[in-house]
């Protein structure tokens, strides 16, 4: 069974880069894509992120031009770079990897406030 487990989630001023990790601990059978969402207080959960096993990356309006996505496949590990972060990035940000299962990680905290 897929686990994922992300990490690097934290406080961060205005302005400011932040990355978060998501890591599966082993190879995601049948894996088709990787991604990144995002839910704030009260909103819908939205998209953000992601890449396929053949193309990509894709980003979501609010991730377009601040946000990276990166898949290191020898690690097993998804990556988001956040730069520029405004409050209206606060959120809780969950990694998604879609394969045979569809599995989505925890939840990590990220909070952009002065």
């Amino acid at each position: 069974q897929v686990q994922l487990v992300e990490s690097g989630g934290g406080r961060v001023e205005p302005g400011g880069s932040l990355s978060l990790s998501c890591a599966s601990g082993g190879d995601v059978p049948g894996l088709i894509s990787a991604g990144w969402y995002r839910q704030a207080p009260g909103r819908q959960r939205e998209f953000v992120a992601s890449m396929s096993s053949s193309d990509g990356p894709w980003f979501g309006d609010p991730a377009k031009g601040r946000f990276n996505v990166a898949h290191d496949r020898q690690k097993n590990t998804l990556y988001l770079h956040m730069y520029r972060l405004t409050p209206e990035d606060t959120a809780v940000y969950y990694c998604r990897f879609q394969g045979i299962t569809d599995t989505w990680g925890q939840g990590i905290q990220v909070i952009v406030s002065s």
